[in-house]
């Protein structure tokens, strides 16, 4: 079977999806990747971000993903609902032409529904990626409505294991850099980079639900959740944040070096998804880590630099 690329939706609606990359505070495919390495990434991204907006309560309105995925416009709002027929529609990627979402030969398998789910499909295909890994982060997201609050680091390094490994291992995999004879990723490589990207709490004003940081920590930084709900983060806000990056650096430091055992184009790929974690780190520094305003942005140069210190610094270690 010849591997067709992925191509961009027709649909208006999974377009605006995709276009949500412009607004991440970290390059989603950075331009000096293989033109079909982005294209796979920004398939893998429109997946994520759809399976995110579900679960955030953050769809577009009118109702065309419910519409999409068979589910009645009045219940697009339950997001438990939501999720299941987004699982159902995703196990539609992977089954066979022919046959029904869960593999059984009974006629229905004409293919996912979902305009996002359909452009994923070539992608899955070209890289014989599994279903596991999406899978992890439609779970993580139902535990999103379940579970709000985590009172340890381990705690919620566990719900990165559903969270945030899941989206850099199929990363990985698109590069090639993950194979079943080298393995998983170094467990410091995926966990920081999503929780270093994004603001510890909610929108300006409104309660931070969930919470990605530790009780604990805010107990010892003397943070409220209240503190995490004003427009701009206070002095012990800022230190908090500072602590969290402080930790997502040390796990990136741990990964890194696997950069070092790739050569050519994957090599490149490999060091501008370390770099991107690097650069947003950088962003939330420069901003004071008071990321309450918002997701400070990462420049391209900031990336480009960093890019060039992950490569130096791994070619000294080869």
């Amino acid at each position: 079977m010849t591997a067709t690329r992925p191509t961009r939706p027709a649909d208006p609606g999974a377009r605006g999806t995709l276009d949500k990359a412009t607004a991440e505070n970290f390059p989603v495919a950075p331009f000096f990747l293989p033109r079909a390495s982005r294209e796979h990434i920004m398939a893998l991204y429109g997946y994520a971000r759809l399976v995110d907006d579900i679960g955030d309560g953050d769809l577009a309105p009118g109702g065309a993903d419910a519409r999409h995925l068979g589910v009645d416009p009045a219940d697009a709002d339950d997001r438990l609902i939501m999720l299941d027929a987004f699982e159902a529609d995703l196990r539609r990627v992977f089954a066979a032409p022919g046959d029904g979402p869960d593999g059984s030969s009974d006629g229905s398998g004409d293919g996912p529904r979902h305009p996002l789910l359909r452009a994923l499909r070539p992608t899955v295909r070209a890289r014989s990626l599994t279903i596991e890994p999406f899978l992890g982060l439609i779970e993580a997201n139902r535990q999103d409505q379940l579970v709000t609050r985590y009172e340890t680091y381990d705690e919620l390094l566990a719900y990165c294991e559903l969270s945030a490994n899941p989206v850099g291992n199929l990363v990985l995999q698109v590069g090639g850099v993950l194979s079943p004879e080298r393995g998983g990723p170094p467990g410091g490589l995926c966990t920081p980079l999503p929780n270093a990207r994004r603001p510890p709490g909610g929108s300006a004003g409104l309660p931070p639900r969930p919470v990605y940081l530790p009780a604990e920590d805010m107990r010892r930084f003397h943070v409220s959740e209240t503190d995490l709900s004003a427009a701009t983060g206070n002095a012990s806000v800022r230190a908090l944040v500072a602590y969290q990056a402080d930790r997502a650096r040390r796990l990136l430091d741990e990964g890194a070096p696997l950069v070092g055992s790739v050569d050519g184009r994957l090599r490149l790929l490999l060091a501008g998804f370390v770099a991107g974690g690097y650069a947003a780190l950088a962003a939330i520094r420069s901003a004071g880590h008071d990321v309450l305003p918002g997701p400070p942005r990462t420049a391209r140069t900031r990336l480009l630099r960093e890019t060039g210190a992950v490569l130096r610094r791994t070619r000294k270690e080869r």
